[in-house]
């Protein structure tokens, strides 16, 4: 596949800023893959590396949470790129350049994480203990799981690469599986991943409790609702850890970033490492372009506080009295990337308490987040009106995180809500150019 072309280049590495020492240590410029992690220091870069392809503009940074919200219905595209257009169309073209970087960065995480479990027990390096080796080989294994999880719900079955691609023939051919198989490999690489790293708190990084986040949110997309319930009832269970700050704009509001509202965000210092969702968030008069800007439909819901409760700290108008996003706001570009909150746990419990019958403890769940946003509690008392309850929350809780579409994909709600009754368009075509170089491929149906 092309992407490989795009792997085998050198270990070219940013440091990803943060709190913790680890992350602020100057990585050495570039490192050929042959070579990269035969000591500690280069181990240490390596990982690194990691979390830099993670919060790279066409995934994290950028453009893969753009399609998750664009194809939903909170947002509306102001600008005049047809490529934008066609995710909210829902007539996305196999040439798309959006679908195409965003295939090609979240390969590009793989083939650092793989290169890091590949090659860090190998290390003969004293000072590479072998905790640390657990740790990196763990986070490795966790930031595989999520990036496989994310291909799952854009393509389905996606190639599995699970060895580090240094030449251009290498992992090419290898067909697409499924997206039953590919969701097994997200699975298997959190089961790698949860023994190997601690039971610590860090939310910059991954550990145990990032694991199990990830793992409420696989079990609610499987429909394995006990496990969806057992994993989120781990972090909620951690008050002093994890804790719906009030109001709901605490978690960023202010510059803050690392609240107790956070499981796992990523971390950006606005020099080396930029968010690029301020520029496409922020009208002119604040230095961006807003080329994106919420939908009327949601202005409309977040401006009723009988709703929204005060989520509308989530939008603001320009001078020009036009609605604007404003999640994203610090300049220069140095905003979290918010992949993991406590508030997701509290509706990922409700929804599997509810499809469990249990909807006295899935009210109370879901009243936990309307609480926070100064909402009175649900009156739904069905399954029926509980999921649906959830679902709207769900709506606005996440407004401009990458939720919506995929929520109303997974509960087969597009149709109903979006008018998408093509299944077909549930998941987006393989980039052309992949489909070109490597022959294995199988375009989607539909496409």
């Amino acid at each position: 596949m092309k992407v490989h072309t795009y792997l085998i280049t050198l270990f070219s590495i940013t440091a990803l800023a943060s709190c913790q020492k680890f992350l602020d240590v100057k990585p050495k410029e570039s490192i050929s893959d042959a070579v990269t992690i035969t000591d500690k220091s280069s181990a240490e870069t390596a990982v690194r590396g990691v979390y830099s392809a993670l919060a790279g503009s066409n995934y994290y940074g950028t453009n893969f949470q753009a399609i998750g919200y664009l194809s939903g219905d909170n947002v509306q595209w102001t600008g005049s790129q047809s490529i934008v257009q066609e995710f909210i169309n829902h007539r996305v073209n196999a040439d798309n350049g959006m679908v195409s970087g965003v295939w090609t960065a979240i390969y590009q995480t793989i083939n650092r994480a793989n290169n890091v479990i590949v090659k860090v027990n190998e290390v003969t390096d004293p000072t590479l203990t072998d905790a640390l080796k657990k740790q990196y080989i763990g986070e490795a294994y966790f930031i595989r799981a999520l990036a496989y999880f994310d291909l799952a719900r854009i393509w389905g079955g996606v190639p599995l690469i699970t060895q580090p691609t240094v030449r251009p023939t290498d992992n090419r051919g290898i067909a697409r599986s499924t997206q039953a198989e590919t969701y097994a490999q997200v699975l298997k690489d959190l089961d790698a991943a949860e023994p190997l790293l601690t039971n610590t708190v860090d939310r910059y990084r991954a550990t145990q409790k990032t694991v199990w986040a990830l793992k409420a949110r696989y079990y609610l997309y499987q429909k394995d609702w006990a496990q969806a319930e057992a994993y989120a009832t781990k972090l909620i269970g951690e008050t002093t850890t994890y804790s719906l700050i009030k109001p709901y704009s605490a978690f960023f509001a202010n510059n803050v970033r690392g609240t107790q509202e956070s499981i796992f965000e990523i971390f950006y210092n606005g020099t080396t490492e930029i968010n690029a969702h301020r520029g496409q968030w922020q009208p002119q008069t604040n230095g961006g372009t807003r080329q994106w800007a919420p939908s009327d439909a949601l202005v409309t819901l977040l401006n009723d506080a009988s709703v929204a409760g005060n989520r509308n700290t989530l939008i603001a108008k320009d001078n020009q009295n036009r609605w604007y996003g404003n999640l994203y706001y610090r300049n220069p570009g140095s905003d979290p990337s918010y992949v993991l909150r406590i508030a997701e746990q509290y509706l990922i419990r409700a929804e599997a308490r509810t499809q469990q019958n249990k909807l006295t403890q899935a009210a109370s769940d879901l009243n936990a987040v309307r609480d926070r946003a100064g909402l009175t509690a649900t009156t739904a008392t069905t399954a029926d009106a509980l999921l649906l309850a959830i679902e709207n929350e769900r709506r606005l809780e996440f407004a401009l995180e990458p939720h919506r579409w995929f929520d109303l994909v997974r509960t087969n709600r597009a149709g109903a809500v979006l008018g998408v009754t093509d299944p077909n368009r549930y998941v987006l075509p393989l980039p052309i150019d992949q489909l070109l170089v490597d022959k294995a491929l199988v375009q989607n149906e539909g496409y």
